[in-house]
């Protein structure tokens, strides 16, 4: 079983906040990934050391939190899966805003087959659409 399947949606929202401040060039603060999730500060803390035990993130106290090779390839995963639903649900019409609430929602519960099938949806979508031009 890898860590993903391991892990709750809750950790996977974390390790995603984490990997998304590191992607901007910031240092991911605990206060920081607290404020991005609306969450207190001790949450975070439980979160973190239960990443840790994964072995997908180091943090050292008073630090900021890191991901681990193994934890940077499952973060990838995760907002890869974000940003292609997000991306598909825009192309049905749906604002970006409400698209990008609920492929936060859906990245957590959609099969990797169902995933698979709306891959294939878009990159066909693209090619047709290249195809017309």
């Amino acid at each position: 079983m890898n860590a993903s399947t391991q892990m709750t949606k809750s950790l996977e929202d974390y390790i995603e906040t984490v990997y998304l401040i590191i992607l901007d060039g910031r240092v991911a603060q605990v206060r920081d990934i607290a404020r991005a999730l609306g969450v207190k500060m001790p949450s975070v803390v439980k979160a973190i050391r239960e990443l840790m035990r994964l072995e997908l993130a180091v943090h050292e106290p008073y630090g900021g939190v890191d991901l681990t090779a193994k934890g940077r390839r499952v973060a990838k995963s995760i907002l890869g899966r974000h940003t292609l639903l997000r991306e598909f649900l825009m192309k049905l019409g749906v604002s970006e805003k409400m698209a990008d609430r609920d492929a936060c929602l859906m990245e957590h519960v959609v099969s990797a087959e169902t995933l698979g099938r709306i891959r294939d949806f878009t990159e066909n979508l693209k090619s047709e659409r290249k195809g017309a031009l």
